[in-house]
């Protein structure tokens, strides 16, 4: 009984000195916000040009006839038999896809569409970038908008954030309170989209911060709001780390929270879930653990692989077949929106979207051929590791609210957020959704910015 008294003494010393390890090195530190040049060549001795542009989104006969000849001459291999989507993008359903892109698909109405919305583009840090800046069309008297940058991902883009705009820049008109009323600032991250990808190596989700807030210091903002999903997410996180005084609140969908002594703690939080401050419903999101994480992120992670070391290499054929892009990204859209879809032989993708949506997002890249560089984007901010980043080592200590979607590739239990986000003053499990929340439950994700923001203000 002594030995057995003496260990329990050891293992608790030792569990001890752990989180002593990991809460003493807390310090209320930010990173430095420096300055960069990612334009072609060196650069210019001039003062750069701030004006900001009004763009429209257009597109051509030419552009449209392209690819309409690329699909015709699409080859796809027949799939397995009962394969549903476990090999990838099942391409019987892909030939419906394609068919509906090809002869029903009207990207003229969709590129009306995106210009409901005005655009901007502005040059910074060598850089032209490419917003959507949406200003609520009526405010309660005496009132003003709060100003919130939303961020995307990988491989989603300013679209992404369409349907949940009106909840926040409109809400009494779609049945929400007119208490907060946001007025939307949505940009494409540099190699995404409309906005113009680095000339040079480096170029990472603190570079993009820095872009970003001077974004907001251009538009007159002094303190915002943000909110990101996905590499959105981690954006986000670095401008609260970049100038804290400057974010009013941080809300997130998705958190990167390797570097935490609780992640140690998965193998046995089934078996401890109250000793480590797991919830029932942290332990049904992740457990099984093998199942609902080991091979979950097994089975998802193979793209990170290849864009974290030869972006390039895949890039060359994504950016030269529509067909193989659309199967690479809306693939995403089906086992990130819910892994049980690829059970499925349609990969369950018209259950939360419709087509049009999806080829919508599909064609900002493939008309602004921008699939390589946005793919670069993990090699400059994973090539080298992603614990190397001094930013990952770093708390955050800005008001933060989390909305956990049921869905998302990793389940972040509150304890897990709160020990990066240390002022998380709003945990929601979220009752339905995965990793594309703005796209897939505008109204949902809104509504929880809504009482994130409310709870903050009240404080």
């Amino acid at each position: 009984m002594e030995g057995v008294m003496w260990l329990e003494i050891l293992l608790t010393s030792v569990l001890g000195f752990v989180i002593y390890w990991f809460v003493s090195r807390d310090k209320e530190e930010t990173l430095p916000l420096e300055d960069g040049w990612w334009g072609p060549g060196s650069r210019p001795t001039g003062r750069e040009d701030e004006s900001i542009r009004p763009f429209k989104v257009e597109t051509s006969d030419e552009e449209i006839n392209d690819l309409h000849q690329r699909i015709d001459k699409a080859r796809l291999t027949p799939p397995l038999e009962d394969s549903r989507f476990h090999y990838g993008f099942n391409s019987n359903y892909l030939k419906q896809i394609v068919s509906y892109w090809r002869n029903e698909f009207d990207w003229k109405k969709q590129v009306e569409i995106l210009n409901r919305y005005p655009h901007f583009k502005t040059k910074i840090e060598g850089l032209d970038i490419h917003f959507i800046h949406v200003k609520p069309p009526q405010l309660p008297s005496g009132r003003t908008p709060k100003p919130l940058l939303m961020v995307h991902g990988w491989p989603g883009s300013f679209y992404e954030f369409y349907k949940i705009i009106p909840f926040l820049t409109d809400p009494k008109s779609h049945g929400l309170g007119d208490e907060h009323v946001f007025e939307v600032i949505c940009p494409c991250i540099p190699g995404y989209g409309f906005s113009e990808a680095s000339s040079k190596k480096g170029f990472n989700t603190v570079a993009t911060a820095r872009i970003f807030y001077k974004l907001m210091l251009r538009l007159g903002f002094q303190e915002f709001y943000v909110q990101g999903g996905d590499w959105g997410a981690l954006i986000c996180t670095n401008i609260a780390q970049l100038v804290p005084s400057h974010v009013k609140g941080l809300h997130l969908n998705m958190a990167f929270v390797l570097r935490s002594f609780y992640t140690l703690t998965l193998p046995l939080g089934r078996h401890f879930a109250g000793l480590f401050g797991y919830t029932h419903k942290d332990v049904e999101l992740m457990y099984p653990f093998k199942e609902k994480i080991f091979y979950s992120l097994m089975r998802e992670s193979g793209y990170m692989h290849i864009q974290a070391t030869k972006p390039d290499t895949v890039g060359c054929a994504l950016n030269d077949s529509p067909v193989g892009l659309a199967a690479y990204i809306l693939e995403k859209f089906s086992t990130w929106t819910k892994s049980e879809f690829r059970d499925l032989e349609d990969g369950g993708l018209e259950r939360k979207f419709s087509l049009d949506d999806l080829l919508t997002n599909i064609m900002l890249y493939w008309t602004t051929g921008s699939i390589t560089s946005s793919q670069r984007f993990y090699k400059e901010n994973l090539g080298q590791g992603y614990m190397a980043h001094k930013h990952e080592r770093m708390k955050v200590y800005v008001p933060t609210g989390f909305a956990a979607f049921p869905c998302e590739l990793l389940h972040a239990p509150e304890n897990w957020v709160k020990f990066k986000y240390p002022k998380l003053i709003s945990y929601s499990y979220m009752p339905r959704g995965g990793h594309f929340a703005a796209f897939e439950e505008p109204q949902l994700l809104a509504q929880d910015i809504r009482k994130f923001v409310g709870l903050l203000e009240r404080q």
